[in-house]
């Protein structure tokens, strides 16, 4: 059976990293039996979550997870999709997890009020004399990484332009589908729910979340995919 390591279930989310929620969905869509396990980054091949333990093989990696999955339980969650909806698909996720998703890092971490009610939990178990500390160098890590990333050279105000860019775009592409591709989900689905549940969890307040909860079809979208994936987790 796969283990999957995780960050474990927090802000309101089946996971606290969405990146983990993506590879869990997948494998519920595979409909592959998993155990879920807690980790740190620091235990995986790569120094981050999600990563999966598999009749002694390891694999890092959301989107290597995926492929792994698939090419050994001879799976294909884009089953039915030519090669043009395949290229969509993958040019949607390369947004949403390169793009979107570091705005959604951004407005939880380096918002103060977020930060205090969300990530600095993380290093609560820490010796007490030590836990200062580590907060405040994972939070300059995010700091480094995000200018690094080019999107934390901007201003918040601009930081919420264009990843509603992103988000009209994907209102725009999902339009009045069940799934992003049409009547059945695909990988990509995964992706979608798993960014959007970690954008408007009520956990976290932003300018950002405030925009984007009018977008209405990516709203109910969520809502929809989180019973439908998630049944046993309380959703909002």
């Amino acid at each position: 059976m796969i283990i999957l390591y995780g960050a474990g279930a927090a802000f309101g989310l089946p996971d606290a990293s969405p990146y983990v929620m993506k590879t869990e969905a997948q494998l519920r869509m595979a409909d592959q039996p998993y155990e879920k396990r807690r980790a740190q980054p620091d235990e995986s091949p790569k120094g981050q979550v999600p990563f999966i333990e598999d009749h002694g093989t390891w694999i890092a990696d959301s989107t290597f997870i995926r492929e792994f999955v698939e090419a050994t339980d001879g799976i294909d969650l884009d089953a039915g999709l030519d090669a043009r909806r395949r290229g969509e698909a993958w040019a949607v996720e390369r947004m949403l997890e390169n793009h979107l998703g570091w705005a959604i890092v951004y407005f939880r971490w380096l918002i103060p009020a977020n930060f205090e009610r969300g990530p600095a939990h993380f290093f609560d178990e820490a010796p007490e004399a030590l836990r200062a500390q580590l907060r405040q160098g994972a939070l300059q890590g995010v700091r480094d990484a995000m200018r690094a990333h080019g999107l934390g050279r901007h201003s918040e105000r601009e930081i919420v332009a264009l990843a509603m860019r992103s988000l009209q775009a994907l209102s725009a592409i999902l339009g009045e589908r069940p799934y992003l591709m049409g009547e059945r989900p695909c990988g990509a689905d995964a992706t979608m729910l798993a960014m959007l549940a970690g954008l408007y969890t009520p956990y976290f307040q932003s300018e950002l979340r405030t925009e984007a909860v009018q977008l209405d079809n990516l709203v109910a979208y969520t809502n929809r995919l989180m019973v439908q994936t998630f049944p046993e987790f309380p959703w909002n």
